[in-house]
């Protein structure tokens, strides 16, 4: 069993940056590939980022493809997303989720709360 909670989401300017944090409970971390999926109000959720168990693979959404940075830090049971030149349309809940490497939602077994990220015009 794993758990997850993110923290890091806040109301910030457009072209601004935020770094959101998802930490684990649990000793089966570094076993799963971590994921960051995003849901804005009145949209399906969609995939945002994935990074391999060991940190050195990653797959990105081509929408923050060159924006956004996914990383892990094992000994930590954390994985972070930096998140630079932040746009109106990246406003959304953000969760992070634990599982098999890949960009869809049925890969991931362990789901965290979310937390809220809201980028200003």
């Amino acid at each position: 069993q794993v758990q997850l909670v993110e923290s890091g989401g806040k109301l910030v300017q457009a072209g601004g940056s935020l770094r959101l944090s998802c930490a684990a409970s649990g000793r089966t971390f570094s076993s799963y590939s971590m994921g960051w999926f995003r849901q804005a109000p009145g949209k399906e959720r969609e995939f945002v980022a994935v990074i391999s168990t060991g940190g050195t693979v990653t797959t990105y959404a081509n929408s923050v493809k060159g924006r956004f940075t996914i990383s892990r830090d094992n000994a930590k049971n954390t994985v972070y997303l930096q998140m630079n030149s932040l746009k109106p349309e990246d406003t959304a809940v953000y969760y992070c989720a634990a599982g098999a490497y890949g960009s869809v939602s049925n890969n991931y077994d362990y789901w965290g709360q979310g937390t809220q990220v809201a980028v200003s015009s």
